[in-house]
């Protein structure tokens, strides 16, 4: 498997639901153009069977970050810190759930991050989850922010040891 950029004139946007309006719609109408603005990079799990239906997909950015979320021993750390590594949305179409897509998508998203750290550093990696998703992402490791139980984080450093 191997994700690839989204492409508009090749992938069916229109087909793809995972069940959450806010995701398709992301994906539908908005993803071309904050690639075309470089303001995020949407990778796509094409189905092998058919490249353009889309297994998955997730969005990466960067962000600020809020050292006042963090537990005092990783603030103390990483005072200096403004920004980290975004995963900004990840999803999975409804007829590819629950065979593991959405783990593979998450792990393609972390390696990408950890590459783009060692170009340009960054200490932390977040994921802004939907509800009831944050357990997902602490499988992997992720702990929720002290005030936002949906934002979790992870640090570089522990990506690059599990990865």
């Amino acid at each position: 498997m191997k994700s690839v950029l989204l492409d508009k004139s090749r992938h069916d946007r229109k087909r793809f639901d995972c069940g959450v309006k806010a995701l398709n719609n992301y994906l539908q109408l908005m993803a071309s153009q904050q690639l075309k603005k470089d303001n995020t990079r949407t990778f796509i799990l094409e189905d092998e069977q058919h490249p353009q239906f889309i297994k998955g997909y997730y969005s990466l950015t960067m962000t600020t970050i809020d050292l006042n979320a963090l537990p005092p021993r990783l603030r103390k750390k990483h005072q200096n810190a403004n920004s980290a590594g975004l995963i900004a949305r990840l999803a999975v179409d409804r007829r590819y759930s629950r065979k593991g897509f959405g783990e593979w998508l998450l792990v393609d998203a972390l390696a990408k991050l950890l590459t783009a750290s060692e170009t340009v550093a960054f200490p932390f990696i977040i994921v802004d989850s939907k509800e009831g998703m944050a357990p997902f992402y602490e499988k992997f490791g992720f702990s929720s922010f002290l005030d936002t139980p949906d934002k979790l984080f992870i640090t570089v450093a522990d990506v690059r040891n599990i990865l």
